[in-house]
């Protein structure tokens, strides 16, 4: 990825906000191989890394006062803020079934902090639901290919959207699968009309992706080693921790998949992030990603592999 990296950045001229069609074309490609999906490349659009899209698709939607989204009910942040900054109401749960009048529903498997999988039947549900109400569905799936005790399936696989991508979303990033972060870079895929439709109001935007980083993400794309290699080394490190977290006292829940372990012990979030700052150790608070996550804390995989061997230590 350096290389490609190095090898494309004599690139002074202004990219397009569509993108190159190799970038489009890779992102395709590893749909087809690695989720059984089929998105055309007019169906695919990279993106400044995937939390952008998070905060901004609802404007670029044009969604605003008087819209419903509905984000999981414990849920990374960002999924709220977008609602906020296009003023629309936010609604959190996991039944968007139970709520009316829904514009856009976020769902996000494997879910961010609780690692939890849905199952193609469930997504098939929401899928069915969504278009009997004329809703858009967002899959924020950038944890897809981290399955440790569930196997992960995206919204563009046909086993769940029927063979139609009408009013699907899928969002993408290399931060994780690639080890990537600092490059930036994500895609959406799916509906071809939506697609369009977003892209016209980013080309507005200057929400380009750089050329040399977009030649990056195609070696990323193209190259499935090295995600193996980054997935053995976090299932390694969750061995220790999971070990060493329920050794202490805690239980895990959910954590099937992704980059993080649920962790409680029935005590309020803030005890236990007091308990494992005196062992010098750093959790997130469960609450930070909504009322229902109170009772947890978030372990992340993404130490370094010194810093996790010493936790079972730490933690004795």
């Amino acid at each position: 990825m350096q290389s490609a990296l190095r090898a494309a950045s004599d690139a002074p001229g202004y990219p397009t906000t569509a993108g190159r069609e190799e970038t489009r074309a890779a992102c395709a490609g590893w749909i087809r191989r690695t989720l059984g999906g089929d998105v055309p490349i007019s169906g695919v659009i990279p993106t400044i890394g995937s939390k952008e899209m998070v905060a901004g698709l609802p404007r670029l939607m044009g969604l605003g006062p008087g819209s419903r989204i509905v984000i999981p009910e414990v849920a990374y942040p960002t999924y709220a803020v977008g609602g906020v900054l296009a003023g629309a109401e936010v609604i959190a749960t996991d039944q968007p079934e139970e709520v009316d009048d829904v514009d856009l529903v976020w769902l996000n498997s494997p879910g961010n902090p609780t690692g939890a999988v849905a199952s193609a039947e469930r997504l098939a549900e929401i899928v069915a639901w969504a278009r009997s109400t004329d809703t858009v569905v967002a899959s924020d799936e950038c944890y897809v290919e981290l399955g440790w005790d569930a196997a992960p399936v995206s919204l563009l696989d046909p086993a769940v959207n029927g063979g139609s991508l009408d009013r699907l979303l899928a969002l993408h990033s290399l931060s994780k699968r690639s080890n990537l972060a600092g490059y930036r870079f994500g895609f959406l895929a799916g509906d071809e009309t939506l697609i369009r439709d977003i892209l016209l109001v980013r080309k507005h935007s200057g929400m380009m992706v750089p050329s040399p980083i977009q030649a990056a993400a195609v070696a990323a794309l193209d190259d499935d080693e090295h995600v193996a290699e980054q997935k053995e080394r976090y299932r390694r490190r969750r061995e220790i921790l999971a070990a060493a977290v329920v050794e202490s006292g805690f239980r895990i829940d959910h954590s099937e998949a992704g980059l993080y372990l649920w962790i409680t012990r029935d005590e309020p979030c803030w005890d236990t992030v007091r308990w494992f700052a005196e062992r010098g150790i750093v959790v997130t608070p469960g609450d930070f990603y909504g009322p229902a996550g109170a009772r947890h804390v978030r372990m992340a995989l993404t130490a370094t592999d010194e810093q996790v061997a010493e936790v079972p230590r730490r933690l004795a």
